[in-house]
């Protein structure tokens, strides 16, 4: 069971299991609260995130946060996870998420290859990915990127599977519809849209 920035306190997380890894991608209030953190995590949870995550920890409980940088990688067990770098490209957005404060993971477990973006837009970093078997890509204004950029990332690096997430933004949700049709252009990606809010 991996949980990715949970938050909200145990209850909505009641139906799984403890966690058995929680990554952390960064530092804003949607994305981290230590006491979800501290509510869910059982004595074996692995929990990883950037140092600036850890930062946010009380000290007593900062050594049990696994700190992995930017371009980094930890084993877990028998898998890896590999540090992506997940920022803001357009010179206005650059203070929402600056570079090298947060992460984006790739999580290679028993052979499948797993992205998850956090908040970025399309960087390099991104474009560059290869064989990623699913991918959770964000879309939500002003923070991150519009849906056709996030689809023109996506179409670049081909997932096999992709899952639109993070798309509520100040202006309301993101078409997700127009989103799915965009990727469409390539058959082999499949866009599986989940509930989130």
């Amino acid at each position: 069971t991996i949980a990715v920035d949970p938050i909200g306190g145990a209850a909505p997380f009641g139906a799984f299991a403890t966690p058995d890894l929680i990554l952390i991608t960064h530092i804003h209030g949607d994305h981290l609260s230590v006491d979800t953190v501290k509510a869910l995590a059982g004595s074996s949870t692995v929990v990883v995130g950037p140092a600036s995550v850890a930062e946010k920890f009380p000290e007593a409980d900062r050594g049990r946060i696994t700190v992995v940088a930017n371009g980094e990688s930890v084993k877990w067990g028998e898998s890896v996870i590999e540090a992506i770098p997940m920022y803001n490209l357009t010179p206005d957005r650059q203070a929402f998420h600056p570079k090298g404060r947060g992460n984006g993971y790739v999580v290679a477990l028993g052979g499948t290859r797993i992205y998850i973006a956090g908040d970025t837009e399309d960087i390099p970093e991104m474009r560059a990915l290869e064989d990623i078997d699913a991918a959770f890509v964000c879309m939500n204004l002003p923070y991150t990127m519009d849906v056709a950029t996030a689809a023109d990332a996506v179409l670049e690096f081909k997932p096999k599977v992709v899952f639109p997430y993070h798309d509520r933004g100040k202006g309301g949700m993101s078409d997700i519809n127009q989103f799915r049709t965009l990727v469409a252009k390539d058959s082999s990606i499949e866009v599986r849209v989940l509930t989130w809010y």
